[in-house]
């Protein structure tokens, strides 16, 4: 994945691809091509949510001073 894609975009190859290995139409050797593919969308992923979930932090200003909040789930 040379192109860097948008998280919307991953979990929508991703889709495809557990569609396409659920119908079990393909041989093995591409089913376990689609599988890798599928883990490494899965990966890239969980990167972006995780680089997200660091990104989204809540300044909040008291006493004069802004304090640094992580983000609660």
């Amino acid at each position: 994945m040379a192109k860097e894609l948008k998280f919307e975009d991953m979990m929508k190859k991703l889709e495809e691809i557990v569609n396409e290995l659920e119908n079990g139409d393909m041989p093995l050797e591409e089913s376990l091509k689609k599988y890798e593919e599928g883990v490494k969308l899965i990966q890239s992923c969980r990167k972006r949510l995780d680089e997200t979930k660091r990104k989204i932090e809540v300044l909040i200003k008291k006493d004069g001073k802004v304090k640094l909040e992580p983000f609660l789930e």
